[in-house]
């Protein structure tokens, strides 16, 4: 086995993966995501940054490129072989692409976090979530598996199965090779990265902001959530949340698409992922659309978010 951290070793996504002892058909559709990564990067670089003229199952506006990527994103994960069912953020409603497979995988996935800032040049990612069997409406602690790809300076996947979380570089090949195993994260944070305008937090939100900044913790916030959960991960110390705000008390992010496969991978690191009175874990999904606010990162603070959320009172969420 390799020392944790950083290696020197080549070692690649499949390879990595079968090492690790996890089933063959879980192997070959995180392996189909990553090849779906290619295209979109392609798109990226490439693509059109126009408006689609659509809008996604939260009346979103689409971009072509939102578009693009859910089309590359379907097509991998129907011609994988090993997936029942797929839930796209782009989408509205559960798509069967071979309901005949029993005992496969169902996938939730948002194929352009962020979008909105590939005109500007600034980091955007691709999220997935991963059930065994049909049904993708379950609580996040039933993931199989979870990652993202984050599109920046490099390109990066970081996963889990459970089994700790890991990173890999995307090489000259276009490759993913093993940059960081078993990434883990401190007890408190030094970097916070706080979305919503803070002339709606609550107070219990506005006493976590005051007391990070009394302790010297520092903001570091780029608008995208892949990476800034990926900035916490890899820095292996920090705090994002998307609280609850006054006129909109479940927050923003989705919990299926956002939360359900930040929170396991942060988890697996060693922190905690609440939404503010609880573990996101936990939440049983009802629909698609469900979204929820969350504060994920060091697991002490999150622990002071829920502290001060409660001692505001319980008309704060």
């Amino acid at each position: 086995m390799l020392e944790a951290g950083k290696t020197k070793f080549h070692i690649d996504l499949r390879r990595y993966l079968r090492e690790e002892g996890e089933e063959e058909a879980l192997i070959h559709l995180i392996c189909e995501i990553a090849e779906a990564s290619k295209y979109i990067i392609n798109s990226i670089r490439t693509g059109d940054l126009g408006v689609a003229g659509t809008s996604n199952l939260y009346g979103e506006q689409q971009l072509t490129l939102d578009v693009l990527s859910d089309r590359i994103m379907r097509k991998r994960l129907a011609q994988s072989g090993v997936v029942t069912n797929v839930a796209s953020e782009e989408g509205r409603e559960i798509v069967a692409v071979a309901p005949h497979r029993s005992g496969n995988y169902s996938v939730a996935y948002d194929p352009l976090d962020g979008s909105s800032l590939v005109d500007v040049n600034l980091a955007v990612g691709t999220i997935a979530s991963i059930y065994l069997g049909a049904d993708v409406l379950q609580p996040g602690i039933r993931q199989a598996a979870a990652l993202y790809i984050l599109y920046g300076p490099r390109t990066t996947l970081v996963y889990t199965t459970g089994k700790g979380v890991h990173e890999f570089g995307m090489n000259q090949l276009m490759e993913y090779t093993l940059l960081r195993r078993n990434v883990r994260m401190a007890p408190k944070a030094t970097i916070y990265a706080p979305g919503g305008l803070r002339s709606r937090y609550t107070a219990g939100t506005t006493r976590l902001v005051n007391e990070l900044e009394a302790n010297g913790v520092k903001l570091r916030y780029s608008g995208g959530l892949v990476p800034d959960i990926n900035q916490l991960l890899m820095k292996g110390s920090g705090i994002f949340f998307y609280p609850h705000l006054q006129g909109a008390a479940q927050g923003k992010l989705r919990l299926l698409f956002e939360l359900n496969p930040m929170a396991l991978l942060v988890e697996q690191a060693g922190g905690a992922a609440s939404t503010g009175r609880g573990r996101v874990l936990e939440v049983v999904p009802e629909k698609l659309d469900e979204v929820r606010p969350f504060f994920c990162g060091c697991r002490e603070d999150v622990t002071l978010a829920e502290t001060f959320i409660a001692q505001e009172g319980r008309g704060e969420l």
